[in-house]
């Protein structure tokens, strides 16, 4: 099963959060997947992480530039296949509510939501209990002044 902390935005965007986030996976020899709902999201997503600033480097890809297995960041629509992953993530970032079939595929889950809108907020809860009901070791998370505070298990 795997690790599954709940991010609730309070403080900052998604585009400044998510940079760090994925920053500290790469800083500690990881992998991520980050899958979005839209093209759009998936697009702007692609073109902020070229210029983030926190930290300045995020090499990624996406499946129109193909090549997965040489990305350390996977971004996409698409959900992990049956082998997982198609770039050997064991992190999985979910944006916009967006939940996975495949979560047993990687170590750790972070889906992160919007604490200002209150659709997402409900959304989150309800992925909160199927989470729980499927027996995944959940953690919420909560941007405090000095960052992600630990606020439930």
């Amino acid at each position: 099963m795997a690790d599954y902390g709940f991010y609730h935005l309070t403080r900052t965007k998604l585009e400044q959060a998510l940079p760090r986030l994925l920053g500290r996976v790469l800083q500690g020899g990881g992998r991520a997947m980050v899958l979005v709902a839209s093209r759009e999201r998936l697009e702007a997503l692609d073109a902020g992480l070229w210029t983030a600033t926190e930290p300045d480097w995020l090499p990624h890809g996406t499946p129109t530039a193909g090549h997965a297995d040489y990305q350390p960041i996977w971004l996409t629509t698409e959900d992990a296949g049956g082998e997982g992953a198609p770039n050997g993530a064991r992190f999985l970032f979910l944006l916009e509510g967006m939940s996975s079939a495949r979560l047993g595929a990687f170590d750790r889950v972070l889906d992160l939501f919007d604490g200002a809108d209150e659709a997402s907020v409900a959304a989150a809860r309800q992925r909160w209990r199927d989470a729980k009901a499927a027996g995944h070791a959940l953690t919420y998370w909560q941007q405090g002044p000095r960052g992600w505070e630990k606020a439930g298990s």
